[in-house]
């Protein structure tokens, strides 16, 4: 059986306390791997190695042109090892072969891109100043933030690791990583990967472990300067709390219950795969998935008939199912908590017309059907709050400023996506949608180049492109005299004091 160890200061070591936790297969429920359980002392070491190595390690000091060749060392490692890498995947957190083979391969890029973006910004240099008097010359310079904490969730394992891994490290932080307990595995491969590829010892540090025993005193811990964290709200707020005292920075990708406005002019066939594709990849556990569907009264129940006819259809099954589109839920408390979310829709009186409870075929796993509630009330649980599964809530509605007005009635604001043939009633829409990200007759395509977040209770900061290779870098301002210019301080001429 596989054994995952801890990765400290550049090397495997066993847990301070010598427990191990189970990594079972959502397919069948069966242990298939052990991952080591780090603890308070195995945060303490990890965080030490990381600090010690930003303060006095190579990594932070490195030209970004030797950073980047050990990033591109990572990718191409990636790709070499990616079939190993998604069936690794596969197993690990459920999801179909072809969607982990697609998640490897952006991990990949995701490395590449950011050691070509360090480069860019390195070549850019310092930004120069006019500040309207002579005698001073200022410039703006940015420096690696410091010893990161990355807190990863288990729904892209790897893919949401490389996303603040490869920009941190780009910008010349350390890193200490602590993916979910649910699926660690891909991530021991990275630092696998990390540590072939050169990258000095302590600059990446990976801890493996629960929550409550590893994911909270990394976010307590005094030595880490910044909090990156993708999951859940309540522990968002949490991660949030545990930075507070000591003024960290902090960045949170947190939930979404993501609206999908159809218009009665668009192509019914096309709307059909996207909202399916929106709310049914990666069984509905992904933070944007467009859950919350409006759709135009005249359209109503004809879309609506044609969305439980293709739910109906999807192939659930095992991930290296040929042509499975629908894998098991990650674990079974997840599922009973998606299970419990369905009865709540019935109970609030949202109609059920498709799906509801696990396949009856499927006796082993996490299985829960695509699920569809039609008429769904606008003050249920349901419709206000994510489920993170595959259940898609529909309403229908008479005007655009009625949609807009409905989609933007929630906490969140993560995404949001509207179909329709007028491309001018496309744009106000998406202008008008409090979301950090708006897709045009489509949903959930996500480019490493663009800035991913949301707005309100959704996260704050920015992951991807530029933004969020920035989000590791802190900004320095650098102001020189002319050392012969004349200088009274009792008369400091043009320059203000505030």
């Amino acid at each position: 059986m596989m054994r995952n160890l801890l990765y400290i200061d550049g090397a495997l070591v066993e847990p301070a306390r010598g427990g191990f936790l189970a990594v079972n297969d959502p397919a069948t429920g069966d242990c298939f791997a052990l991952a080591a359980a780090a603890t308070e002392a195995d945060v303490d070491a990890a965080v030490a190695a990381a600090r010690h190595a930003f303060d006095h390690g190579p990594w932070p000091r490195m030209p970004a042109a030797q950073r980047a060749v050990v990033l591109r060392r990572v990718a191409g490692a990636i790709r070499t090892d990616l079939e190993e890498l998604a069936n690794l995947e596969m197993r690990d957190n459920g999801k179909p072969l072809k969607e982990a083979r697609g998640d490897i391969a952006d991990a990949a890029y995701c490395f590449d891109y950011y050691a070509d973006l360090a480069e860019q910004v390195e070549a850019e240099g310092e930004a120069t100043h006019d500040v309207g008097d002579e005698r001073f010359h200022c410039r703006v310079r940015k420096e690696p933030l410091g010893v990161v904490g990355a807190i990863t969730p288990w729904n892209f394992p790897l893919l949401m690791a490389a996303w603040k891994v490869a920009p941190a490290l780009a910008a010349g932080c350390c890193v200490v990583l602590k993916p979910s307990e649910l699926c660690p595995l891909t991530c021991g491969a990275l630092a696998h990967y990390l540590h072939e590829a050169g990258l000095p010892a302590g600059a990446f540090n990976l801890l493996t472990g629960t929550g409550p025993d590893a994911g909270v005193p990394l976010s307590m811990h005094a030595g880490v300067d910044k909090l990156a964290f993708t999951g859940s709200q309540a522990t968002g707020t949490r991660v949030m709390q545990a930075a507070a005292p000591d003024i960290r920075n902090v960045s949170l990708e947190l939930g979404g219950k993501s609206p999908f406005i159809v218009f009665a002019d668009c192509d019914l066939d096309k709307a059909v795969e996207w909202i399916q594709f929106g709310v049914f990849w990666n069984q509905g556990q992904i933070c944007s998935a467009t859950s919350r569907l409006l759709v135009e009264r005249p359209i109503y129940e004809a879309l609506l008939a044609r969305l439980v006819a293709a739910a109906q259809r999807i192939l659930i099954g095992p991930g290296d199912l040929d042509g499975v589109q629908m894998g098991p839920i990650v674990s079974d408390a997840q599922r009973r908590r998606v299970l419990e979310g369905i009865e709540r829709g019935r109970a609030d009186g949202a109609r059920l017309v498709s799906g509801g409870c696990s396949p009856p075929q499927l006796m082993r796993g996490y299985f829960v059907q695509p699920t569809i509630f039609a008429d769904v009330p606008l003050d249920s649980w349901i419709w206000r709050e994510e489920v993170f599964g595959p259940v898609l809530c529909v309403r229908p509605f008479d005007t655009e400023a009625e949609a807009v007005a409905v989609a933007n009635d929630s906490r969140f604001g993560l995404a949001g996506a509207v179909m329709s043939a007028d491309l001018e009633r496309c744009e106000r829409v998406a202008k008008a949608l409090r979301a950090g990200v708006v897709w045009i007759n489509c949903s959930q395509p996500t480019f490493t180049q663009l800035p991913w977040g949301g707005y309100k209770a959704s996260g704050i900061g920015r992951e991807l492109g530029r933004h969020g290779y920035e989000a590791y870098l802190e900004v320095k301002q650098i102001t020189r005299f002319d050392a012969n210019a004349d200088w009274n301080w009792y008369q400091p001429a043009a320059v203000e004091s505030k």
